[in-house]
């Protein structure tokens, strides 16, 4: 019988709604339960992508003896981390203090009141040197839970009581002497070998390359020259990323990361947070440089996301997952990580032939050893074969032709939610890419999105939901991250297509951000909580109130606010907003030169901070191509602190047009910085040095 997950909006509680373990999902009805029953409450976190979650429910989620110990003892709650990232940020903290490490999926055992006591990872069904097994676990707390009950009570309170400490205020925001430390710390973690930042398993750094191609484009428009060092560091892991086995070779899109030092062997686990930041990053590579592989990748990796993770409503899904369910000989179907993906030369062979197999094995590293398991090989590209005309329509019609062997493979699942986080994150990108590439269809693809995002993922309060799925939100408050990044995809949606509709709403989700989730102390600095005043779920707020500045796989709801308002303040001239964003990021300032991997994106967002605002309007009237060839200088400029409006002089709700007349009946195009403004210019050769931007030239992009 199916238990109480098989009404979940979650792709991922859904795979387990057939599981004899009596789930529940996170609700306070759980732990009501737990308070009636006198029981611990088990939770367990992961998600749908996630191998090793998928190996601890074969092993013990679907045995029945290890369901009935579970059902016996235990309230048992299972939770999609990308669901309730601030449950899962919570129970994370625990985690790491109580066993010095976390990931998923993650096991966390809480009194009823919600305060953990005892935390780990995987545990396996049977035990290993050093590992129990997960029921002589189970049978262990439920025993101590009875004799042991003040002791864990105690220990309970404890734990909250330290994670609950407030992060210590800082007053100092990050200037330029903040920002080169940053750069001179990532220079000392980069793998000269083979690109990136430490060892392995090695995750692709987004932020930190956005923060380093912005250096250089802020040393650019001070000096001339761009910051060589910082340019060098990011250029050199951008084309290693995009010739590796992490990237597909065939379709487009990057897996999570790679486990080895030498991007060779990849977590096969696709994500759309990772991709739609990569193709951001890589068209801001394109953008300051020229370099085709960047734009190369950006349009692959938005194609990518478009073909394997749209959905009918518009949207984007989460993942696709790093297993193939692959039929064996004994007919049971498991999980075979990166079946879909790998190679062997006999498999080249058969579709190739001889001639072409044999090319194509060297140009992608295909060995008769394999480079991933069972002789097997992960696709690297081993040359840019784009520099040769003749080798590069060789490639291609090859590729077609691995690209339909492929698809007849069993393929990964899909967690096809939709988070607004993520969707906010891939509408920026989709959005830019499609207007500086010249592809409307992927700025088609962003309004269709944005679009999603605002009709299904708003309650009738304006306030946001996390997720949907078919068209329908989920029960999970948005969080920080999905208000600060929803409304960094509307600003740039906003700038390419100068819809002011997409400016309000991002005023009015930026205002709830400021109500809801800011934490103001009484000297003046200004953090943000994850999750807002009033709608913070009783049990974490018995641990604590999520709060976290440091980005991870993606930027923190913190760093990634203090973007979203600093643009904002820059195209309305709010003060409000921009001292927010300003004490905001004070916490990188401390942080920058020690750990600059975990202040990414607030570092990014400083170098913005650095170089303005740099306030861009250009005003004509709709569909003079004058106004048009403006615009797109502008679209293409490198300055990190810029914002731009584009319209009819004095167009009603765009502050930046206001007062903005045209010159000599002509477009105009209008540049403030650091609240002094230049001249106006009508030509594109003037405009572009103010804004840093090499004129557009899309073909040579292609």
């Amino acid at each position: 019988m199916p238990n109480r997950l098989s009404h979940e909006t979650s792709p991922y509680l859904l795979q387990h709604e057939d599981n004899p373990v009596d789930w529940w999902p996170w609700c306070d009805e759980a732990f009501d339960q737990a308070r009636q029953l006198d029981r611990p409450v088990l939770v367990s976190i992961g998600y749908a992508a996630c191998h090793w979650c998928h190996v601890m429910a074969h092993e013990s989620f679907e045995d029945p003896d290890v369901a009935q110990l579970m059902n016996a003892n235990f309230v048992n709650v299972k939770v999609d981390r990308e669901e309730r990232p601030d449950v899962d940020a919570v129970y994370m903290a625990a985690t790491q203090a109580l066993t010095g490490q976390g990931g998923w999926p993650m096991t966390v055992f809480l009194t009823p009141a919600g305060r953990p006591f005892y935390a780990g990872t995987y545990f396996p069904p049977r035990p290993r040197p050093g590992m129990p097994s997960f029921a002589q676990i189970l049978t262990a707390v439920a025993e101590a839970w009875e004799t042991q009950r003040a002791e864990i009570e105690a220990a309970g309170g404890r734990i909250s009581t330290a994670l609950a400490g407030r992060l210590p205020a800082s007053s100092a925001v990050p200037d330029d002497a903040v920002l080169t430390a940053a750069v001179h710390a990532l220079a000392a973690e980069e793998d000269v070998e083979h690109g990136g930042f430490g060892g392995a398993p090695k995750f692709p750094p987004s932020m930190n390359l956005e923060q380093l191609l912005r250096h250089a484009a802020r040393r650019r428009l001070e000096s001339g020259t761009e910051d060589a060092a910082a340019l060098g560091l990011a250029s050199r892991t951008l084309d290693a990323m995009a010739r590796s086995g992490m990237y597909d070779q065939l379709a487009g899109g990057f897996a999570r990361y790679s486990v080895d030092a030498a991007w060779v062997v990849p977590h096969f686990e696709k994500m759309l947070y990772d991709n739609a930041q990569l193709a951001r990053v890589y068209l801001h590579w394109w953008r300051l440089t020229g370099e085709a592989t960047g734009a190369r990748i950006a349009l692959e990796t938005c194609d990518w996301m478009i073909a394997a993770l749209g959905t009918e409503q518009g949207g984007l899904a989460s993942s696709l997952d790093a297993d193939t369910p692959v039929r064996g000989e004994d007919g049971v179907v498991h999980g075979v990580e990166g079946f879909t993906y790998v190679w062997t030369p006999a498999q080249l062979l058969d579709v190739l032939g001889a001639q072409d197999a044999a090319w194509v094995g060297a140009l992608l590293r295909v060995t008769p050893q394999g480079t991933f398991e069972h002789g097997r090989s992960t696709l690297q590209l081993d040359r840019d074969v784009w520099a040769d005309p003749g080798e590069a329509q060789r490639w291609e019609r090859a590729r077609a032709r691995l690209i339909t062997a492929r698809a007849r493979r069993p393929q990964p699942g899909r967690d096809d939610k939709v988070v607004a986080a993520w969707n906010g994150l891939a509408i920026a990108a989709l959005a830019e890419t499609g207007a500086l590439l010249d592809r409307p269809d992927l700025v088609a693809a962003a309004e269709r999105a944005a679009n999603l995002l605002l009709s299904v993922h708003r309650d009738d309060g304006g306030r946001l939901r996390r997720v949907s799925r078919d068209g329908v939100a989920g029960a999970a408050a948005g969080v920080l991250e999905d208000y600060a990044d929803v409304a960094e995809g509307l600003l740039a949606l906003y700038a390419v297509t100068g819809d002011a509709s997409r400016l309000r709403v991002v005023g009015r989700l930026l205002d709830t951000v400021l109500d809801h989730f800011a934490d103001v102390d009484p000297d003046g600095a200004v953090g943000f909580y994850d999750t807002p005043d009033d709608r913070t779920d009783a049990s974490l707020a018995a641990v604590r109130r999520p709060q976290d500045p440091t980005d991870n796989a993606y930027p923190s709801g913190w760093s990634a606010a203090c973007g979203a308002l600093l643009s904002y303040a820059a195209l309305t001239g709010s003060d409000r907003h921009r001292v927010a964003a300003e004490r905001g990021l004070a916490v990188a300032a401390a942080n920058a030169a020690r750990a600059p991997r975990a202040f990414g994106w607030a570092l990014a967002v400083a170098e913005a901070l650095a170089d303005g605002p740099r306030e861009v309007a250009v005003v004509g009237s709709d569909g003079d191509d004058a106004r048009a060839a403006l615009r797109a200088v502008a679209l293409a400029g490198v300055a990190p602190g810029m914002v731009l409006s584009v319209g009819e002089p004095d167009a009603a709700g765009i502050p930046l047009l206001a007062g903005r007349p045209l010159v000599s009946g002509r477009p105009a195009g209008y540049v403030c910085r650091a609240f002094v403004c230049q001249a106006p210019v009508s030509s594109p050769e003037a405009l572009a040095p103010q804004v840093g931007a090499l004129l557009p030239d899309v073909d040579a992009a292609h």
